[in-house]
């Protein structure tokens, strides 16, 4: 379980990867270039497809996003349930 935790931490201490979460939480889900586009666009970051990718890798590890591909697309979204988890021994 502590391992589950450190890469639950690991992956909300980043902001970009937060965004990430925040965007992916708006939407029941997007593909990678949806993504890229409202990080860029939206909060301006200068950050590439494979820039994102890495940080979704992280964030998968972490089980906070699942991917699928749906044809030639890799459609994202986000999984609160690891945080929903972690917080439920703190909370209650």
């Amino acid at each position: 379980m502590k391992w589950e935790k450190d890469n639950i931490f690991k992956a909300l201490a980043d902001s970009t990867r937060r965004l990430i979460l925040d965007e992916l939480s708006e939407r029941k889900e997007l593909t990678l270039y949806e993504l890229t586009s409202r990080l860029i666009m939206k909060h301006n970051l200068t950050i590439s497809r494979q820039g994102i990718a890495k940080h979704l890798s992280i964030l998968e590890e972490a089980g906070l996003v699942k991917s699928k591909r749906k044809g030639k697309y890799r459609v994202l979204r986000f999984d609160n349930e690891p945080l929903r988890n972690l917080l439920k021994g703190w909370i209650e």
